[in-house]
């Protein structure tokens, strides 16, 4: 878990990452779509348990404040596609 203190705007390249704010729904992300992230916003993301993932995220800063180590099962938990959610 981390907070940028700026935008953060990875694009997703291949693979299926899963990406969660504090709170939030646990979402799953798919190639081509960008996954934005306010700054000072408490989250997380990473490949799938069962895919892998490559993303690209334009470099701005080293600034985050690095917060507790996700979980193992919040990897796990109910996802909402993308490409299914309203």
């Amino acid at each position: 878990m981390r907070a940028n203190l700026v935008r953060q705007s990875p694009s997703l390249v291949a693979g299926i990452a899963l990406v969660q704010s504090r709170g939030g729904a646990l979402i799953e992300a798919h190639p081509g779509e960008v996954i934005q992230t306010p700054p000072g916003e408490e989250h997380w993301h990473g490949a799938a348990p069962d895919r892998f993932m490559i993303r690209l995220a334009p470099w701005e800063t080293d600034d985050a404040a690095w917060l507790e180590h996700v979980a193992a099962d919040d990897h796990n938990g109910p996802r909402f596609s993308t490409r299914t959610r309203p």
